[in-house]
């Protein structure tokens, strides 16, 4: 299993595959998928250290694109958010996200909540533009935080 995974890891930080594999695990775990991208950042970085930087771009770039997905996705679901409209959690997010505005967008980087996060943000209608960069800004903040983390923890 060692053996397949190393071989997987050096398939994917080629630098024909490896940005662009960053970016696409990226962009998916960024809708409502469940998916970590942090272990393809790592990866590609362990097996590639000169490629620290362009990775944490990338799958900033990637996840903040696929958090604007998600973001597009809760604007056109009026309907299906209509009919939870009167459970108190529901009201009390809700009041909470139109009090902060895209600022909440900053928690998009949080697992679990972080995506539903942008899907709420885009059907309050909340700007699209402000709440793209927050979740930029936070999202590069993961990316730093868990990369340099996780070298410093395994080592380049």
């Amino acid at each position: 299993m060692e053996v397949w995974l190393e071989s997987l890891l050096i398939l994917l930080s080629l630098p024909k595959f490896g940005l662009s594999t960053v970016f696409v695990v990226s962009f998916i775990s960024a809708t409502l998928l469940p998916l970590g991208s942090e272990p393809v950042v790592f990866g590609l970085v362990k097996l590639s250290p000169e490629l620290l930087w362009p990775s944490i771009g990338v799958a900033t770039v990637g996840n903040t694109l696929g958090g604007a997905l998600t973001w597009a996705m809760g604007l056109a679901s009026h309907k299906v958010a209509d009919r939870y409209q009167h459970s108190k959690h529901h009201l009390r997010a809700l009041d909470w996200l139109e009090r902060i505005g895209p600022k909440a967008c900053l928690l998009a980087w949080l697992p679990i909540i972080g995506d539903p996060l942008c899907g709420v943000a885009g059907w309050l209608k909340l700007p699209f533009w402000p709440c793209l960069a927050y979740m930029a800004i936070g999202k590069l903040i993961r990316y730093t935080v868990m990369t340099t983390a996780l070298m410093g923890l395994f080592g380049t």
